[in-house]
């Protein structure tokens, strides 16, 4: 039988007993001794700990005792989260020697529910960054090209699941870290809605503004994945049809700059969707000049809140370039914060009302694809923006709103590009489904 590529094909593989989950967890290492090398995208890998909960999956599954569809299943956690006894670096110097005494939440989840921690990724440090260039570890090179980036936060849990180094991974999203990777790379990457999933355990950026939730190769991996996170009920796909689903295309901020490879791959999704009966329907978000400022001015004091036992007592072990935007946040007025948590409820309100007359928001996930590692700006239609600017541009507002977001790969030329569907807070299921039903159209 051809070797799964899917979370979905795996656990089928497994229980017609076509492969066992050693089989998994070898074929899982064979990709991490082919290309993490090249990658740097993990930061420490468990082979010995896994082959044995791998061996331990298999007695289970043969004896009756099935823990449900991440059963025996290799899954990547970025080094944010907490696992009981090992290292939570960060990718930064300053956590080199800290050792987490009890497992997140989530982890403590995906070990019940039967999954195989493969080990933990590397990502921009502190997850302040979203090319993944400044790390203790090396920068994460993109799979398909290592001149570039594979995005960040979380591009070493991208590269993992690109590469077959895993069947999934778990990262995290402030102001994009998951959609952002995931787009760069080619995978569906799930933000899932504010408080969805526990952020316990999980070194913080921004207390408000912190998601969790997984990187994978389908909308289903990731549907699972969501569901032991969020310490729900296994959430099978419901069919959605695309005849009548409304789709809102966000367009002014949102349109442009956009590179001219990820507007004619977003051009195309519409008209697949168009013709296969989706009514898309321009809508525009009037907020948007406020967006950079609000999102800076909720991330930077609160990450300088949580990290002052360190900026000045460990400042050389900190990236200059990390530690000075964590100073920066020091500067910043209380009045300037709490007039960002304002515009947050604001700013949620009018999401909430594009979305009163649409099913979902409709937009390109990256404005570009994947940077050139080390160039501070990109050219976009003859403007320059820089590159952190542009790759945070299409997906801090859900951030800051607190709204379900997910990516799913489109067809292009060359390098991969995303397109991201926003729903209603506390939707996570049915964005879910609405983009099952898109995602067949979308990359072919």
């Amino acid at each position: 039988m051809p070797l799964p590529r899917t979370m979905v094909e795996a656990a089928a593989a497994l229980r017609a007993g076509h492969l066992t989950s050693t089989d998994l967890v070898d074929m899982s290492l064979q990709a991490v001794a082919t290309h993490n090398a090249a990658t740097h995208a993990f930061i420490r890998v468990n082979a010995d700990s896994a082959s044995v909960a791998a061996a331990v999956a298999d007695d289970e599954l043969r004896t009756g005792k099935d823990r449900g569809p991440l059963h025996g299943l290799p899954i990547s956690l970025k080094d944010l989260i907490d696992v009981a006894g090992e290292p939570t670096t960060a990718a930064s110097r300053v956590f080199s020697d800290r050792v987490a005494t009890t497992d997140a939440p989530v982890t403590a989840r995906l070990r019940e529910a039967g999954a195989i921690l493969l080990g933990k990724t590397n990502l921009h440090e502190f997850a302040l960054g979203t090319t993944c260039e400044d790390s203790a570890y090396g920068p994460v090179l993109h799979p398909l090209d290592h001149s570039r980036s594979a995005g960040g936060s979380s591009g070493g849990s991208a590269v993992a699941v690109a590469t077959g180094m895993g069947f999934g991974s778990v990262g995290s999203d402030t102001g994009g870290s998951i959609r952002i990777p995931a787009a760069a790379c080619g995978l569906v990457g799930l933000k899932p809605s504010l408080l969805d999933v526990p952020a316990a355990g999980v070194v913080p950026l921004s207390v408000t503004l912190d998601h969790v939730g997984p990187l994978a190769r389908s909308v289903q991996d990731a549907a699972w994945l969501w569901s032991v996170l969020a310490g729900q009920p296994i959430h099978s796909i419901q069919s959605v049809s695309l005849r009548g689903l409304r789709l809102g295309v966000l367009g002014g901020y949102f349109a442009s700059p956009v590179e001219s490879q990820v507007a004619s791959a977003f051009a195309l999704a519409c008209d697949r969707l168009g013709a296969a009966g989706a009514i898309c329907t321009p809508v525009t978000f009037d907020e948007a000049a406020r967006i950079t400022d609000t999102y800076v001015n909720l991330v930077l004091p609160e990450g300088a809140q949580w990290h002052a036992p360190w900026l000045d007592s460990r400042k050389a072990d900190y990236s200059p370039t990390v530690h000075d935007r964590l100073q920066s946040g020091r500067a910043i007025p209380a009045v300037a914060y709490l007039r960002a948590r304002h515009e947050r409820v604001l700013m949620r309100r009018a999401v909430d009302a594009l979305l009163g007359s649409v099913d979902a928001l409709m937009l390109p996930t990256l404005p570009i694809v994947a940077p050139v590692l080390g160039q501070p700006n990109v050219t976009i239609g003859g403007t320059d923006i820089p590159v952190r600017m542009a790759m945070l541009k299409h997906t801090q507002l859900f951030n800051i709103t607190g709204h379900p977001a997910i990516t799913l790969p489109m067809e292009a030329p060359g390098l991969p590009c995303g397109l991201q569907l926003v729903g209603p807070i506390a939707s996570t299921p049915r964005l879910l489904d609405i983009a099952a039903a898109c995602e067949t159209l979308l990359c072919r």
